[in-house]
């Protein structure tokens, strides 16, 4: 429809931003420029709108042209074989909750198995095909777990994207030095530049390589700046020393025990204490033994005796005496003076003492015996949780494999624990100072005894694919509990773990498993139908699994 208005005057620099504040007041409030108040006054600001709308854009004048980009570099790895090119595009075009929630049925979780495909494709040393890079970068975006992996198999052309796309430049901070790439270690003049010069990922990328190559070399790297760095640098650097960490490491160390940050203090302290030949860990070691002592005294009836007649006999018996302050010395030492809410302040000392002296303290000063000796003796006055829980930590920190033995006890214990282990998580980390095999023996063991309820942490810790033996006793526990007829929602979490855990060779063993089983009385009401769709999506995993890598090793 054509409108007659007033005219309108040429809108001036910021005319455009005049309009929308018309608009929003109202033309009752505030009348468009070049007409007056009245009922042409909307029509009047509708035309100058589209005025402005025209000149806005015909005098958008055009960009320098950009500089075009550089060719993406070249990925000197071998590609993936057909098959398995074409089974990654699958694994990438599946999505979390595609399903849309519910019932799983017997299809395989994709997205699960995708990091496992990448860890498997990265030990071969495969590229992608430069077509799925960008699916892949979108799934390693909306997966925090998976960018290591996925990061690495994509590799430089992946970077060179995401310096194109805002939406992937996580890739950037995720990648040590964004990308840039590190001079060889060989080159000091080249290494020393970079230190001096380079981003703060870029200077980390390089004391991790370093470290990892020579530890004396990157220990006198940090010292040239050490002095000059920001706290927050401070610690960051200071915890790549946790690699190759050695005895040539303590003077450092020790004068980082003086540092005017509190948390690079307790890191320092931290790591001398996993030293157990240094000087922190013997001042550590006088400290703990002047709390812990053998007492002969308690007498307890001797076996057939009673409360009024018998014989007695002195029962040996660890006695703790807790300390009364935490003085200067320990505050440097490492130890913090102020304990968490709910905890009292001479446990709070006593258990960091303890879990930062050598263990092998313990069996000096207590009568020379053997860790499980020690662990077995009881402890007056309710101090054997405190003990033990200290004893747990300093054999995970000292990777000691004896004490971590002796904290677990036999798998076949009662469920509340071992003798030293309080939780679950403290067994699952005494486990991981064990090698793999003696770590799946006992976890097998404690499944057969106690069953999955309390597993799912114990198998975490385990080696994929499980051993065999672990692997039995998974599958029957799984099936006793089918047998008794509750529900496979319970052993969702452990049915999960046996999809990309389980070896693929234990598929034929399944086969049996998938029947829809004979329901007791007491069953819970169509169990034996999701039990057996579960072991049918097990089964298909386990031998999508092994086409998986099979399709890998094609040539």
């Amino acid at each position: 429809m054509n409108r007659t208005s007033a005219p309108v005057d040429a809108p001036a620099t910021g005319a455009w931003e005049g309009l929308v504040t018309t608009a929003l007041l109202g033309t009752d409030r505030r009348t468009p420029p070049g007409a007056g108040p009245g009922p042409e006054a909307p029509v009047a600001l509708l035309d100058a709108a589209a005025v402005e709308t025209v000149r806005r854009r015909a005098g958008l004048r055009p960009a320098r042209a950009a500089e075009r980009p550089q060719p993406a570099p070249e990925d000197p790895r071998p590609p993936l074989p057909p098959a398995a090119a074409r089974r990654l595009a699958l694994l990438l075009a599946d999505r979390p909750g595609a399903s849309g929630g519910g019932r799983r049925g017997t299809a395989p979780d994709l997205t699960e198995l995708l990091p496992q495909w990448l860890t498997a494709a990265n030990a071969r040393g495969f590229a992608p095909p430069p077509q799925v890079l960008p699916a892949l970068l979108d799934a390693a975006r909306g997966r925090t777990d998976l960018r290591p992996s996925a990061l690495e198999f994509a590799g430089p052309r992946a970077l060179w994207l995401a310096r194109l796309n805002p939406d992937w430049r996580f890739a950037l901070r995720s990648t040590p030095g964004g990308g840039a790439a590190l001079p060889h270690l060989e080159d000091d003049d080249g290494v020393r530049q970079l230190w001096q010069e380079g981003l703060f990922a870029e200077r980390v990328a390089l004391l991790s390589a370093l470290r990892s190559r020579d530890p004396a070399a990157a220990r006198d790297l940090l010292a040239t700046t050490w002095s000059t760095e920001r706290a927050e640098d401070r610690l960051m650097f200071l915890d790549s020393l946790r690699t190759g960490l050695g005895p040539d490491d303590e003077p450092f160390l020790e004068q980082a025990l003086a540092d005017r940050s509190r948390n690079v203090r307790a890191t320092a302290a931290e790591l001398l204490s996993a030293l157990p030949g240094s000087a922190l860990a013997a001042r550590m070691a006088v400290r703990a033994e002047a709390c812990v002592a053998i007492d002969h005294t308690q007498a307890t009836q001797a076996a057939g005796g009673t409360e009024c007649s018998g014989p007695t006999v002195a029962t040996p018996t660890i006695a703790v005496e807790a300390p009364h302050e935490c003085d200067a010395d320990m505050e440097r030492d490492g130890v913090v003076a102020k304990a968490p809410a709910g905890r009292g302040e001479r446990s709070w000392w006593f258990g960091q003492l303890v879990e930062a002296a050598p263990l092998g303290t313990w069996s000096r000063r207590l009568g020379g015996r053997t860790p499980r000796e020690i662990v077995a003796l009881p402890v007056t006055d309710d101090w054997q949780g405190e003990l033990h829980a200290a004893w747990c930590r300093a054999a995970v920190r000292q990777r000691d494999a004896e004490w971590s033995r002796a904290l677990l006890g036999e798998p076949s214990a009662p469920e509340a624990g071992g003798p030293g282990a309080v939780s679950l998580a403290e067994r699952a980390k005494l486990l991981g100072t064990l090698d793999a095999a003696e770590r799946a023996e006992w976890v097998a063991g404690f499944i057969a005894t106690h069953g999955l309820s309390e597993a799912f942490q114990l198998l975490g810790v385990c080696s994929v694919p499980w051993a065999p033996p672990l692997g039995r006793a998974v599958v029957d526990a799984l099936n006793i509990a089918r047998d008794a007829g509750s529900y496979p929602w319970s052993f969702s979490g452990v049915m999960g773990l046996a999809e990309r855990c389980l070896d693929p060779s234990e598929a034929g063993r399944l086969d049996a498993l998938l029947a829809v089983p004979d329901e007791p009385e007491n069953a819970s009401p169509g169990a034996g139908g999701y039990w057996a769709e579960a072991f049918q999506r097990l089964v298909t995993t386990l031998r999508l699994r092994a086409a998986m890598t099979e399709e890998l090793n094609t040539p």
